[in-house]
């Protein structure tokens, strides 16, 4: 089914599992496909491809290698493996987003799936694996991919630098949703499986030399990436600002979710039904006020972690933010000595301590 046609006339189809970009003129492409990926001038089309098993159970390749493997799924689907730069992810395709940009001669489209729930990450944080040789990698499920057409010709410099600013543009969507690393406390800036194909028109009359963020170029792969991805995030894993109007989920890459709340309500109140404990989670969870302190806490514990305030200047205000959560709350004392961890550790203790004393009222 076609779903799209883009301003060069190239058709965007969904076949049930997949979302194919056909070409019908020559085109340039700088990719991070492992099937075909880096510079091509040679490809016929682009896929991304729904690597779920039709039975629910876990991704597993059905080849030796990743590559064979997107290989074999362009056959299925009747591309030339050798003329197709393949990618894969686990989002249902019927969740892409397609979003689009216009100046004067110029159109930017990009063509997202997105899902990060189990394999968001902050750049740098502890990886999961070491490639060895023979060794089969076994891929955490969640990935953003990308696929960037801009109908302008770009020489190869310019692709390359089309394809920072897109990242750029993605990490700064997951930016402003709060997104969070599922390997550390961070906040998220990508997964770890993400991958983005550029295409470009090299018969076009328009070359353009610029990319980044000075450029016009640069302004609309920035518009139309971050939309996309917002959407795509939105379509797929729900994750919307409005979903992250939460005190939970502000502050659980710290340590403090539904669960362990829930617990600490149990031991101060002991009488309380499962059914009061939710109750009284969702009122706490969805309190504007608490919404704000919770927003201004976990920031002092970035600012904090990226060195940029002092273990007294962030106890200071968090004292402050604690007694408005529970103003019998003591703080903690300005003269502690605690290693980083340890001081989050308790100012999230004391966050804890005094939500569930707002919930005991």
């Amino acid at each position: 089914m076609q779903i799209h046609e883009l301003s060069t006339g190239d058709k965007v189809h969904r076949y049930n599992k997949a979302i194919i970009v056909e070409f019908i003129d020559k085109r340039k492409v700088l990719s991070t496909a492992h099937l075909n990926g880096g510079f091509r001038e040679d490809l016929k089309a682009i896929l991304n491809f729904d690597s779920n098993p039709e039975d629910g159970s876990t991704y597993c390749q059905r080849s030796d290698t990743y590559e064979d493997d997107l290989r074999f799924i362009a056959k299925e689907l009747n591309v030339d493996p050798d003329k197709t730069a393949a990618i894969s992810t686990t989002v249902p395709m019927i969740n892409v987003s397609i979003k689009s940009s216009i100046y004067e001669d110029l159109q930017v489209t990009a063509i997202v799936t997105a899902g990060i729930d189990g394999n968001a990450g902050r750049v740098g944080d502890p990886a999961y694996f070491h490639e060895r040789k023979g060794e089969v990698v076994v891929i955490q499920p969640g990935t953003i991919n990308i696929i960037l057409l801009v109908d302008a010709d770009l020489p190869n410099g310019t692709m390359t630098r089309a394809i920072v600013t897109a990242t750029e543009a993605k990490t700064a969507a997951l930016q402003e949703l709060q997104a969070r690393s599922v390997y550390s406390s961070g906040l998220a800036t990508g997964t770890g499986t993400d991958e983005t194909i550029l295409i470009c028109n090299p018969k076009s009359e328009s070359i353009m030399k610029f990319a980044g963020k000075h450029s016009k170029l640069g302004e609309l792969i920035g518009i139309t990436v971050k939309e996309a991805v917002s959407e795509a995030l939105d379509l797929y894993a729900g994750l919307t600002s409005q979903k992250q109007h939460s005190v939970l989920r502000k502050i659980e890459r710290f340590g403090l979710g539904r669960e362990r709340l829930a617990d600490e309500i149990k031991k101060m109140v002991p009488e309380s039904t499962g059914l009061e404990i939710t109750s009284r989670i969702s009122e706490l969870d969805n309190d504007p006020e608490l919404i704000s302190i919770a927003s201004l806490f976990v920031h002092l514990m970035d600012q904090l972690s990226w060195g940029l305030l002092s273990s007294a200047e962030v106890i200071n205000e968090c004292n402050i933010l604690l007694r408005r959560v529970n103003p019998k709350s003591i703080g903690i004392n300005t003269e502690i000595k605690a290693d980083q961890g340890s001081l989050i550790k308790k100012m999230v203790d004391l966050f804890c301590e005094g939500l569930v004393t707002r919930a005991s009222y």
